[in-house]
């Protein structure tokens, strides 16, 4: 099975650093990683383009011309470049545990997509991460949600379980196959700014009969700290998840296809 990881990124170069160092250090490399760019500056590809010439594996930078948050769109694209059977998607402010890609690929099975949680630092624990290049662990001091930076093969096997309803999705922390990914046409590009594109992307997956495996003790990300996005346009996101669980939609018609060769 190829393993493709897809890191979303908009103008914060330090933390998509801090990323790829996670990632040079797993115990299981993915095949390749590929950067889904909403629309970053220059600066974001100078740093790319230099891990590119260093990297130990694979590395795609996927842009588009920033015209607001498109973060589905983003994904999209970056869906179309990959290359992997089994994509792991996060956000440009997770940094992951060692063991990150060697658990979501134990846990992945035909016919389940994948939602694992994140520990959460808080802004002296991240600039600690941006600046010192410390790495974030269990015993980082006055960690939130410390039980999420718990790696147990055991404990996985026994808490992590199916949840089938878009309660607590985090698009920061998923993994899925990317046939199913093309049945259901991707993310849904009607959606424009912050806000329920994630939960409308798991309805239409459980309408296409996939269970939702919420995964528990693995997979495990240190989310960076960061203000809040501007939720100006959720009541209109909230208008088309709510079509999409109405009409029990299993695609949609602005998606994923349209990039696909």
């Amino acid at each position: 099975m190829k393993t493709s990881l897809i890191i979303t990124t908009y103008n914060w170069k330090e933390a998509l650093q801090a990323v790829l160092d996670s990632v040079n250090k797993q115990t299981k490399l993915p095949d390749e990683v590929i950067i889904a760019d909403d629309g970053s500056r220059s600066d974001t590809a100078e740093l790319i383009s230099n891990y590119q010439e260093s990297y130990s594996l694979s590395l795609v930078h996927s842009w588009q011309a920033d015209e607001g948050f498109q973060l589905a769109k983003s994904r999209n694209k970056a869906i179309a470049k990959a290359s992997g059977d089994y994509i792991v998607m996060i956000d440009g402010d997770i940094i992951l545990h060692p063991r990150f890609i060697e658990t979501h690929v134990n846990a992945s099975k035909r016919g389940w997509f994948v939602q694992a949680g994140r520990a959460m630092l808080n802004e002296q624990q991240s600039k600690n991460v941006l600046d010192v290049k410390e790495s974030p662990h269990f015993f980082t001091p006055n960690l939130k949600n410390r039980k999420n930076a718990i790696c147990s093969n055991l404990l996985s096997n026994l808490f992590s379980y199916k949840r089938n309803n878009d309660k607590a999705t985090r698009g920061c922390n998923m993994a899925f196959w990317r046939d199913d990914l093309i049945e259901v046409n991707g993310f849904n590009e009607d959606f424009i700014g912050w806000g329920r594109e994630d939960s409308e992307f798991t309805i239409r997956m459980l309408n296409a009969g996939k269970n939702r495996l919420y995964l528990k003790f693995a997979g495990i990300g240190f989310h960076l700290y960061h203000k809040e996005s501007p939720r100006e346009l959720l009541a209109q996101n909230e208008h088309i998840l709510n079509k999409t669980i109405e009409q029990r939609l299993v695609r949609c018609s602005n998606g994923l296809e349209k990039y696909l060769k």
